[in-house]
């Protein structure tokens, strides 16, 4: 009888580990685009104790209008920050990588994404419509 409580408790113990490891893998990003910039991707938030448990994300970026003279960038932010922006390379597709999460408490749980066309100080940049990603409950501290 002892035996077969030791190996339910292992495979319960295994069971709760694949699917905590299923969580935390990479996810497609819709893909996002205005005029003058395409960005596809993937993200996976990180797994506590790993990147400080934040949103990561990598995204290839193309300034989809290379006679337009404008630069194209993918903004990021999570919960109570504001917005950050990484620059891509005019007339070129890059591929952007980050980690981006609450440095006060270590544990993002909400995450936003969106690209955007830098049109300068005069006119307003044109962006795609934001995405907002929670962090699954089995990844919450």
């Amino acid at each position: 009888m002892r035996k077969l409580a030791t190996v339910a408790v292992a495979a319960g113990l295994f069971l709760g580990g694949a699917g905590a490891a299923a969580a935390d893998g990479w996810h497609n990003l819709p893909r996002m685009d205005t005029r003058g910039v395409i960005a596809t991707g993937k993200y996976k938030w990180e797994l506590r104790g790993q990147n400080h448990g934040g949103f990561n994300f990598e995204v290839k970026l193309k300034d989809d209008d290379a006679t337009d003279g404008h630069n194209v960038y993918v903004e990021s932010k999570v919960e109570g920050y504001s917005w950050s922006r990484l620059y891509g390379t005019q007339r070129k597709t890059v591929t952007l990588k980050k980690v981006i999460y609450d440095g006060a408490a270590q544990y993002t749980n909400e995450a936003w994404l969106r690209v955007c066309r830098d049109r300068g100080s005069l006119r307003p940049d044109n962006c795609a419509d934001t995405l907002h990603y929670l962090r699954p409950e089995s990844l919450r501290p």
